[in-house]
């Protein structure tokens, strides 16, 4: 029998009961496992994690599992793929617990619908520790499914028989059955409980913990048959540019699309009228130009009259408004954190250190600029885009065009990089707006990069204040800590200006354990732009700040900087981080995910021998180290940099330890924290946004500089310190970003005797 096409749609696998939904299957032909894990156990209370998933347990129908009778397995991702190899390592852990040939795995992209496949937010490096548990669990069903089919049928104990590699086998006997002869009987099946599930012993696993599968996109992706949301085609599809206000809450006053009108191809000027503050994810409105090729559209935009009224961040100056915040962070703020009495401590301290840090507004920047194409066909709304948030997306095309969300369907492409750019999904609410401006004809917009830098969400820009005070032997007793930044709470609360608790919980709340007398403060910061989530959001400027100090206050006491840092940290203790004043602890339960400094230990211990730390450096060189705790995973890093007589850096080599927990997969492991390590080192060399008269400075890559591979590290190593699979998981996307600026401006003082406190280094180096 062939196996069923619809077995192996996401449109099939729909929120149904579970007896419904296996009798339904059974009928095809084949198995669907439906759930998050279909055991049928009560939820538990979701005290922690935006998703509600406490424990790393799911209970809603969020993993699918399909067998056809061929016997070629589905496994649905419901997550977003942007170069991080969630459409690998996801489904590589339900096909080793359901002891599944690679070879006849499909891999079903979902789309956004929370009803059906739960949070899909590909953010805060959680897709595989959140679903790790459950996917291993779903898998384990299956298998124990078509080993009691199977025993069933030769009427033997079941604990004789072992799925083996897509088949069944009968050890006595030397009986086989493949998973497709067996899918129909394995459905009627009952499901067995979580109790009841049986996971394989590590030892036993075929992937997971493994670099032996390939991307499952990899072939596609070099070869260009991979499918982006730049590369979506429609029949009779027509693409759109957008004039946009330069300045945040700018707004048209009137336009002139007559020239526009007589460029060739152009066939329709449509006004996008923008929403009230606050941003939220929404479009900041302006003036699309519609075209039958996107040439065109660029030319009618080009030749559109708009007359904008600026409105109220007309004047932001963002090197004015550098002076602001500094002028905050030297001021009492808003105390968020106070511990023993910092004043007296710092009062009779035997030494001093002050100092302070800036970060500058950061852009994404990803490879691919937003794009996304819409239709509108018998009331119903489909939308094609690379969005981080397809549910988001759903939900904001529905309120926009007035329509129920079940009306809305949101397809998932390859996003070419998303760093958090992607999970705002404004550029989909613009084409939606212009679908239906043009009768529901299909529309695709599209940024260029341009439009990418001018209106992105941007990362915040960031003043740092620090003081400590040290005793005779050069131990710190008082430690005062003011960030002054424009919060990603703005996007969403008209007018906030105090960092909130997510941001707080990021590398800032959390001194050093050993610290006596600590206040941390947050004075006000307005925004003038749109602020959005950045590949490991508030950590960076947090941990560039504190860990570029403590290098400082290594200095000042006089010792060696490896050596003073284990030292703040103190012996290995488990420390519940709501004793920290962190309430959040990256949205992880702190009983089950204590900052355990034994572990933060371990990697700076691990990437200061890999890096030959306190070996001797020829002129011009040093090595520079920082370390940091960051979605419940343990980094260190160690530059290495050269600096030659005109100030210009290079960092030939980073070497990063990494303790994530049990490693599912150990090739994307490194792969995300090379790319973390070129990312980090952009952030410190090169990446930089301003603004003047309310306007971004920068256009394109030629005055918004990257990492390029002639100045990327020649050499990265990645550390890789196994965990154990029966404890939770940390992330993996995100934690290796914060400790490379720091390690890298570390190293430049090691080097020249230079300390940096701003970025990007631009032009500091020179000794």
């Amino acid at each position: 029998m062939n196996a069923r096409p619809d077995l192996f749609s996401a449109e099939t696998l729909d929120n149904t009961g579970r007896r419904r939904f296996l009798q339904k299957a059974s009928a095809a032909g084949g198995l669907i496992l439906v759930a998050g894990y279909a055991g049928g156990q009560a939820a538990e209370p979701k005290k922690y994690g935006a998703d509600g998933m406490p424990n790393g347990w799911v209970d809603d129908a969020l993993v699918f599992v399909s067998l056809a009778a061929d016997g070629t397995v589905g496994i649905v991702c419901h997550r977003s793929e942007m170069g991080q190899g969630v459409r690998t390592s996801m489904p590589m852990i339900v096909a080793d617990e359901l002891e599944a040939d690679w070879k006849r795995v499909k891999v079903i992209q979902a789309p956004g619908d929370e009803k059906r496949y739960g949070n899909q937010d590909t953010d805060g490096s959680r897709s595989t520790r959140h679903f790790f548990m459950p996917m291993r669990t779903c898998g384990a069903a299956a298998r124990m499914m078509l080993e009691s089919a199977a025993a069933e049928r030769w009427k033997v104990p079941v604990g004789e028989v072992q799925a083996k590699n897509h088949e069944v086998v009968h050890a006595k006997s030397g009986r086989k059955l493949g998973y497709g002869q067996l899918a129909a009987a394995a459905a009627r099946q009952p499901v067995p409980s979580r109790d009841q599930v049986k996971l394989k012993d590590p030892s036993q696993f075929r992937y997971i913990g493994k670099s032996n599968i390939k991307l499952v996109d990899g072939r596609d992706i070099v070869t260009g048959k991979a499918v982006y949301g730049q590369d979506v085609r429609l029949p009779g599809m027509l693409y759109a540019v957008v004039a946009r206000p330069e300045v945040y809450l700018g707004k048209v006053v009137s336009v002139d699309a007559s020239a526009a009108m007589t460029v060739p191809g152009v066939v329709k000027v449509v006004q996008i009228e923008p929403s009230a503050p606050p941003a939220n994810f929404n479009p900041l409105g302006g003036v699309a130009v519609v075209a039958k090729n996107t040439w065109a559209a660029l030319q009618g935009r080009k030749a559109l009259k708009i007359v904008w009224d600026d409105g109220p961040n007309a004047s932001y100056d963002s090197k004015a408004y550098r002076a602001t915040m500094e002028a905050a962070a030297r001021a009492p703020g808003k105390v968020v954190r106070n511990e023993g009495d910092f004043d007296a401590a710092y009062a009779k301290a035997a030494k001093r250190v002050q100092a302070d840090y800036f970060l500058p507004h950061l852009a994404h920047a990803t490879m691919e600029p937003p794009a996304a194409a819409a239709r509108i066909v018998g009331g119903k709304c489909e939308v094609w885009s690379s969005v981080q948030s397809p549910q988001a997306a759903r939900d904001l095309v529905a309120k926009r065009l007035g329509l129920d969300p079940s009306n809305v369907k949101v397809n998932v492409t390859l996003l070419g990089g998303g760093f958090g750019r992607k999970s705002k999904p404004d550029f989909c609410v613009e084409a939606a707006v212009v679908s239906k401006a043009m009768d529901g004809k299909p529309v695709k917009v599209i940024w260029t990069r341009e439009d990418d830098l001018h209106h992105d969400y941007l990362h915040t820009v960031s003043a740092e204040h620090l003081e400590a005070g040290l005793d005779e032997g050069g131990k710190c007793v008082a430690w005062l800590h003011r960030s002054v930044a424009p919060t990603i709470l703005s996007t969403f609360v008209d007018g906030a200006k105090n960092q909130f608790n997510i941001e707080l919980g990021m590398t800032l709340l959390q001194a050093a354990p050993t610290i006596p007398n600590i206040r941390i403060e947050n004075p006000e910061a307005a925004a003038h732009t749109r602020i959005g989530w950045f590949r490991s959001v508030s950590n960076v400027p947090h941990a560039f700040a504190t860990q570029s100090f403590i290098a400082e206050m290594a200095a000042a006491a006089g010792k060696d900087h490896r050596d003073y840092l284990l030292e703040l940290i103190g012996p290995p203790q488990r420390i519940d981080t709501r004793k920290q004043g962190d309430d959040w602890n990256h949205g992880e339960d702190p009983e089950r995910y204590p900052m355990d400094t034994g572990r933060l230990r371990q990697v700076i211990e691990r990437a200061t021998r890999e890096a030959g730390w306190g070996r001797s450096m020829p002129k011009g060189s040093g090595l520079g180290l920082a370390a940091t705790y960051t979605f419940v995973t343990y980094v260190a890093a160690v530059a290495q940099v050269e600096v030659d007589a005109a100030g210009n850096v290079k960092v030939p080599r980073i070497d990063v330890a990494v303790d994530c927990g049990g490693v599912i997969n150990p090739e994307r492991i490194e792969s995300q924290v090379e790319g973390a390590a070129v990312m980090g080192m952009g952030i410190a060399l090169f990446n930089e946004v301003s603004f003047k008269n309310g306007r971004v400075e920068q256009s394109n890559l030629n005055d918004f500089d990257l990492a390029r591979i002639s100045t990327s590290p020649v050499d990265i190593r990645v550390h890789i310190i196994p965990g154990d699979y029966s404890k939770p998981l940390g992330g993996v996307g995100e934690p290796a970003v914060p400790p490379i600026a720091p390690a890298i401006c570390n190293a430049i003082f090691a080097a020249t005797g230079k300390r940096i406190r701003q970025l990007p280094v631009r032009g500091q180096a020179k000794a």
